[in-house]
């Protein structure tokens, strides 16, 4: 079977967003990148799944593709923008997929009980309570994280991850992260990261699957299991063994592995 892939301009609050989908066997994945990631952050994952699963990608509001959107850039816009997309894509059954910054958008999305909405899986997620860790302190810090190539590279090789990435790979991730308009790259560190989002996470009704990096020192194993668990009633808890924070980009086969093992436990 050949796969087609297709790029669609999805209509969202002043103006629109370059969706990339392949594939028409549902439910569909939809992916929804990380603070610093891309639509390009799925690529390993998404070709590690079998040709005729539907999947989408986008770039979130503020950066790459979608750098020129105008904010506000709080997580409720980009839970509208998801929202738009799945909307105008006009999907059925869909599955969302939310790493880090993108799990916590994916949680208030879901928590709107969107029509069609099978299930939800976090990668190694910003928890909806922020954890004590989360300080002004942290927070001052991790909005310089991408000031620079130099500070991008420090943290994919010292935070990040738990192995060095392949060198296409973390030239592609450097470049990601910075490219981003400046108020959408400071909203996430200074603000997002500390939104407590608990009582949304709470009436999510769908099945969840949460994923946690073994050696993730941004969203550890254990925050996971004391900040998100106890506000997700319906959550399937894993860890993958070895990687870092950056799942998508370190465990692309583990991560497509566990998609398609959970799809099929909805039915799909």
């Amino acid at each position: 079977m050949t796969t087609v892939s297709t790029t669609h301009r999805v209509p969202v609050a002043d103006g629109s967003i370059e969706v990339r989908r392949r594939g028409g066997g549902g439910p569909t994945l939809v992916f929804v990148h990380y603070w610093g990631g891309s639509a390009g952050t799925w690529d390993a994952v998404v070709e590690r799944l079998p040709a005729d699963r539907d999947t989408v990608r986008f770039d979130q509001r503020g950066w790459g593709s979608s750098r020129a959107l105008p904010g506000p850039y709080r997580l409720d816009q980009l839970a509208d923008d998801l929202s738009d997309i799945v909307k105008g894509l006009g999907l059925g059954s869909f599955v969302l997929v939310g790493h880090s910054m993108g799990g916590k958008v994916s949680l208030l999305a879901a928590a709107r009980r969107p029509p069609g909405l099978a299930g939800v899986v976090l990668l190694a997620p910003a928890p909806p309570e922020p954890p004590a860790s989360v300080t002004a302190e942290y927070r001052h810090a991790l909005s310089r994280a991408y000031d620079s190539a130099h500070s991008v590279g420090q943290a994919l090789d010292h935070v990040l991850t738990a192995t060095p990435l392949a060198g296409a790979v973390r030239s592609a991730a450097v470049r990601d992260s910075l490219n981003s308009d400046e108020a959408a790259r400071l909203e996430w560190p200074m603000r997002g990261i500390a939104t407590d989002v608990t009582d949304a996470a709470r009436t999510i009704e769908a099945p969840v699957l949460v994923l946690a990096g073994e050696r993730d020192q941004v969203e550890p194993p254990d925050v996971l299991r004391r900040c998100l668990l106890p506000s997700v009633s319906r959550a399937r808890f894993e860890v993958v063994p070895a990687s870092g924070h950056l799942l998508p980009l370190e465990a692309p086969a583990e991560v497509a592995a566990a998609l398609q093992d959970f799809t099929a436990g909805l039915g799909g």
